[in-house]
């Protein structure tokens, strides 16, 4: 019987699932996606290939895994972000900063290098809900100020911190592409440019 390293089996099964997860995102920021597969995994983490299959189908379902894990952290430090201030156009410019601040870290490279177009329509699916879950809170900060169509301004502003993280990836200055992005923001959507914080 295998040694567990924990006090419940459960705990055991969730411990060893982080820890192939861990090295998963570790190959695929260090050597891209095509490195992710069961024995790279395995290997990196310290198990064999057979034991990978235990938690894991293939190297695309640990792929998925690592980038759905990277979009509800994201979401999550956005949502925080935005529900910490007061005022729609608060919430709006506080969307928009943390976006950029994430980017400016890093923080999209797991979800970018390992997105591509999955094979199976419900990871797909899962992939498109985990987006629209990102930008709830600047749908929800933009009906609070009336926008006529929350959901298109959000996708336009999406598209914008998309460019703007298109520029950081390519070396441009944080700052100069940060201050630039927000204030496009606050004129396209009319918000009170007092709200950026430089």
């Amino acid at each position: 019987m295998p040694k567990i390293d924990a006090a419940t089996v459960a705990e055991h099964r969730a411990n060893q699932e982080d820890a192939l997860l861990g090295a998963a995102r570790e190959l695929l920021l260090s050597k891209g996606r095509g490195a992710v597969t069961p024995a790279a995994v395995g290997a990196a983490a310290g198990l064999a290939r057979s034991s990978v299959y235990k938690y894991f189908r293939s190297g695309e379902e640990i792929l998925e895994r690592i980038v759905g894990n990277a979009f509800a952290d994201w979401a999550a430090v956005v949502r925080e972000a935005v529900d910490a201030v007061d005022g729609a156009d608060r919430r709006v410019a506080a969307y928009v900063r943390t976006s950029l601040a994430l980017a400016g870290s890093g923080a999209h490279r797991v979800a970018v290098l390992g997105g591509g177009v999955p094979r199976d329509e419900g990871a797909r699916e899962r992939i498109a809900r985990a987006h629209r879950m990102l930008a709830e809170p600047l749908r929800e900060a933009l009906a609070e100020r009336g926008d006529p169509d929350p959901a298109l301004t959000a996708d336009l502003i999406d598209g914008a911190i998309g460019r703007a993280i298109d520029r950081l990836d390519a070396g441009a200055d944080f700052r100069h592409v940060r201050r630039l992005t927000m204030a496009f923001v606050e004129r396209a959507v009319g918000i009170d440019s007092q709200l950026r914080e430089n």
